[in-house]
């Protein structure tokens, strides 16, 4: 055996050690991703994406698994992916302590779902820099109100004729491009007509899971074919399956976190939340 076919062996048996170890890493990543997410989205009814998105952007990114064109696309649909699964575990701890506002649920549902079905297809559309910016400064607009405790006026209450149309399709809409569960938005939208934080944060719990399921479908059969080997429309599966592995998990311990803390905490934990969300959606 010669000199060469040696080296040529040593170097195949020490990229293979490499590679089994980078995606041995990868799995633990995606593992840790979905229980802080799935904690995260149990606390706050926000699914979890906030944590999601910018992870598996950076992992894909310094991977270089995916081209730089379509690397956000994926972290965003199979952020939705995951999220189905994470408002799921939570929703259903919430369902069961009775928190959810069961008539804004009947309301916005059939309008969340085309805005976020509808996402799907836009998202590959549009410049992806005036799209992150405009989130951004949408998200702190509303996280500064929340941290600072802005308070509703006390006859605002949440009725029949409130115009769900264009709540629900944006709140849908935004979720599906930012690869979210739309408690970003529902959470704060509901506090504005007095639901409490806690039932306001359940409440977008259980609307996640339609948002999430819908979106990632949109990603998977509407968007533009990807041309990538591994993927299920833009939806990564490995880290799917890893990442909600762990968020089922974590979820119900943040959904019964979420029960010991006053009201005004949770708006302030959630406005830092959706302040880490702008800040993302920048850099």
């Amino acid at each position: 055996m010669s000199i060469l076919h040696i080296s040529k062996l040593r170097y195949t048996a020490i990229l293979a050690t490499v590679l089994e170890k980078t995606i041995l890493l990868l799995i633990a990543l995606f593992l840790i991703v979905g229980l802080c997410s799935g904690f995260i989205g149990g606390l706050l009814g926000i699914g979890g994406g906030v944590i999601i998105v910018p992870v598996l952007y950076l992992l894909f990114s310094r991977t270089g698994l995916y081209p730089n064109d379509v690397v956000l696309l994926v972290a965003v649909a199979t952020s939705l992916a995951c999220v189905v699964f994470t408002s799921a575990s939570a929703a259903y701890t919430q369902i069961k302590g009775q928190r959810v506002h069961w008539p804004v649920v009947r309301q916005l549902l059939p309008f969340v779902l085309l805005g976020s079905l509808t996402a799907g297809y836009v998202a590959p559309q549009l410049p992806s820099q005036a799209l992150k910016l405009g989130f951004a400064l949408f998200i702190s607009i509303v996280s500064m109100i929340m941290f600072f405790d802005w308070k509703p006026a006390p006859h605002r209450q949440w009725r029949p004729g409130v115009r769900a149309f264009p709540i629900g399709l944006g709140a849908g809409l935004v979720s599906g491009l930012a690869g979210i569960a739309g408690g970003n938005v529902i959470v704060p939208t509901l506090i504005y007509f007095n639901i409490p934080p806690h039932q306001a944060t359940a409440t977008a719990s259980t609307l996640g899971v339609p948002i999430a399921a819908v979106g990632a479908l949109g990603y998977m059969l509407l968007a533009p074919a990807s041309n990538q080997l591994g993927l299920i429309g833009y939806v990564d599966p490995q880290a799917f399956v890893f990442i909600v592995a762990g968020a089922v998990v974590a979820a119900p311990l943040g959904v019964r976190f979420a029960q010991r803390l006053p009201g005004a905490t949770l708006k302030r934990i959630f406005a830092v939340m959706l302040l880490l969300v702008a800040l993302r959606m920048v850099f």
